[in-house]
């Protein structure tokens, strides 16, 4: 349910009363939000039951690349807040990349609805709301689903990013990095699976065993493990998205003829079931992005804001070399222009040592309704710079639309929590229909680029071309072996010449018969003389 769907609460839910100009702690809360530079408005303070609109909380915009963490249950807004801030960060010239997983994110594109809950909204939050849509691009992983397809080579997506999304263990991590190598050394493209399927039966081959020899080797159950988390993986419909043409990652940091930022919005509905591929996928992006842009630190706005939603489920069961993998690429993302802002259910869902990078903060309420909920609400209070607000009690009662804020200010300082009523989204609070969506797909100087896939020469082709050339081989040199048996055969099959009459003499019954009757020494002597043994002499 949106924002402008929900009936106005305060903060901690007591009953909201008149607002006033804020006071003591509130007066000092807001003057922590008081930018002198280009900021974001993100809503108006809570404090003691009212919304005071003349306090409004902002983010500023060179703090953007400084990452942050969008939180809270299911159901409190976090979308809409991934919707607001999308929209400003355009208006402002910054592009953004939004994963839609549930299909309510298009609504960008097009200008909201006006009505009596968006302008009661507007109004408590001090906000002017006009109707506007933004400039956006809609893509599809492999393919599947609207969007102009979004296809990664198997070499580009590396040998860590694809145990996480094969559920390999560490072991077989390090033999799947092992056959990378290998595939590398020699010149083969791994472009698809079928690629890697190739390399690896190969590696396990008799003729393919001794080449692997030298540095360990790939154990045949290893490889057998392997093989089948591929054949599943496919199965699943993920082969389409291994392949090219290559999506160019820098194609997110595009701007719009007007100055705006586009609006990159990843549809993911298709997918939702395979959510360790999709939230794998978003992590290619982002070591993508880290590796092919130069270091270019602080900057007056970020190059882009990166939404990575449901990032529980890309640290779910992952390896620690992946772990470490994100913690360095959230780490130094920042210095090349790029924001990460992730979304979850709770805080604890990131890992400690991601988390300490986010230094920008929206957190949604939060429910306790079992003790793992409640155990999950204290660490989250835990994680907020201490507050003259019940964290806890305030955190339970937040409304829809409703959010404790955090953020850096321009000195990089964190500025006070502050119970906030966010502002609603300008553009469509749900989905464009699907017309409208494939119009816009099939309507972008992208689709042409991307639209189609291209299945190139790589390590399978080569690999099976090697093995017919050695079949081909094998089946000549057998030929050649037959023919020389059937020579041999037919020789001795064929007539023999009519004897001479001195072989006619010695083949007689006569001359045989005297040859016995010369008797043993002519014998002896004969036989001597053949195997070269000297006749004593007498």
């Amino acid at each position: 349910m949106s924002v402008s769907e929900q009936p106005p609460a305060a903060a901690g839910g007591a009953q909201e009363a008149p607002a006033a100009a804020p006071a003591g702690p509130a007066a000092e809360i807001a003057a922590g939000y008081a930018f002198e530079g280009a900021a974001l408005d993100l809503g108006a303070l809570l404090w003691d039951g009212a919304c005071h609109p003349d306090a409004p909380i902002r983010i500023p915009l060179p703090v953007l690349n400084r990452h942050g963490l969008v939180a809270g249950a299911t159901g409190t807004g976090k979308t809409k807040t991934l919707q607001l801030i999308a929209e400003q960060l355009s208006a402002n010239g910054v592009p953004v990349f939004l994963a839609d997983i549930k299909g309510d994110v298009s609504g960008v594109a097009a200008p909201g609805e006006d009505g009596e809950k968006v302008r009661e909204r507007a109004a408590q939050v001090g906000q002017e709301w006009r109707a506007t849509g933004f400039p956006c691009e809609f893509y599809g992983l492999g393919g599947t689903g609207p969007g102009i397809p979004v296809r990664a080579t198997v070499t580009s997506f590396g040998p860590v990013l694809l145990s996480k999304v094969l559920q390999l263990n560490q072991t077989q991590e390090q033999s799947l990095g092992l056959i990378f190598h290998y595939a590398d050394s020699k010149g083969l493209e791994l472009v698809d699976l079928k690629d890697l399927r190739a390399v690896v039966a190969f590696l396990v081959s008799d003729v393919g065993k001794a080449e692997l020899k030298g540095i360990g080797g790939l154990s045949t159950v290893t490889a057998g493990v392997i093989l089948r988390s591929i054949t599943a993986f496919e199965q699943q419909g993920a082969g389409n998205f291994f392949g090219e043409p290559e999506f160019d990652t820098s194609e997110f940091l595009r701007t719009a003829a007007d100055g705006r930022g586009i609006v990159s919005v990843l549809e993911l509905p298709a997918v939702q079931d395979k959510p360790q591929l999709f939230s794998t996928f978003l992590m290619w992006m982002l070591a993508d992005l880290f590796n092919d842009l130069p270091e270019v630190g602080d900057l007056e706005k970020p190059k882009l804001v990166f939404f990575f939603d449901e990032a529980h489920l890309l640290f779910k069961g992952a390896s620690k070399p992946f772990l470490e993998s994100i913690t360095q690429t959230v780490r130094l993302i920042r210095s090349k222009g790029i924001g990460v802002f992730f979304v979850t259910q709770t805080p604890k869902d990131v890992p400690s040592d991601v988390l300490a990078q986010l230094g920008n903060r929206v957190q949604h309420a939060l429910r306790a309704f079992t003790p793992d909920d409640a155990k999950a609400l204290k660490a989250t209070v835990r994680t907020f710079p201490n507050s003259p607000y019940d964290l806890e009690e305030v955190l339970t009662g937040l409304g829809t639309g409703e959010a404790v804020i955090t953020v850096l200010s321009e000195k990089g300082a964190p500025t006070p929590v502050a119970a906030t009523r966010l502002r609603a989204p300008e553009s469509l609070m749900g989905p464009i229909d699907a017309a409208a969506l494939d119009a816009a797909v099939k309507g972008s100087p992208l689709y042409g680029r991307y639209a189609e896939a291209v299945d190139r020469e790589s390590a399978y082709e080569k690999l099976t071309a090697e093995q017919r050339a050695a079949e081909a081989a094998a089946l000549e040199a057998a030929a050649a072996k037959d023919a020389e048996k059937a020579q041999k055969e037919g020789a001795a099959r064929a007539p023999k010449p009519e004897p001479s009459l001195a072989e006619q003499v010695v083949g007689s019954g006569m001359f045989k018969s005297l040859a016995r009757s010369i008797g043993t020494q002519l014998g002896r002597e004969i036989s001597r003389s053949i195997f070269g043994t000297a006749r004593r002499k007498r």
